[in-house]
């Protein structure tokens, strides 16, 4: 057991290491969500990737309101 010290060293300097890469990569996931998210709704305005979830959810959760013409195209 003469490398005890070095060993709990090694070991705590590996933590550190994970912990920072893991805080770094966390918020890179979380900017990358988040530009994803182009297409907002008019009426309650949550964020959608693209337009044919767009569509879909403006068809099942606005069906009274009138169709933004940016999906008037759109193949659901």
């Amino acid at each position: 057991m003469a490398r005890g010290q070095q060993k709990i060293q090694s070991q705590q300097k590996n933590a550190k290491k994970a912990a920072e890469k893991k805080k770094g990569q966390a918020a890179d996931q979380k900017t990358a969500a988040k530009a994803a998210l182009v297409h907002t709704c008019p009426v309650c305005r949550t964020q959608m990737p693209d337009p044919k979830t767009f569509k879909q959810h403006f068809e099942s959760k606005h069906p009274k309101s009138p169709m933004p013409p940016e999906l008037a195209d759109v193949q659901a």
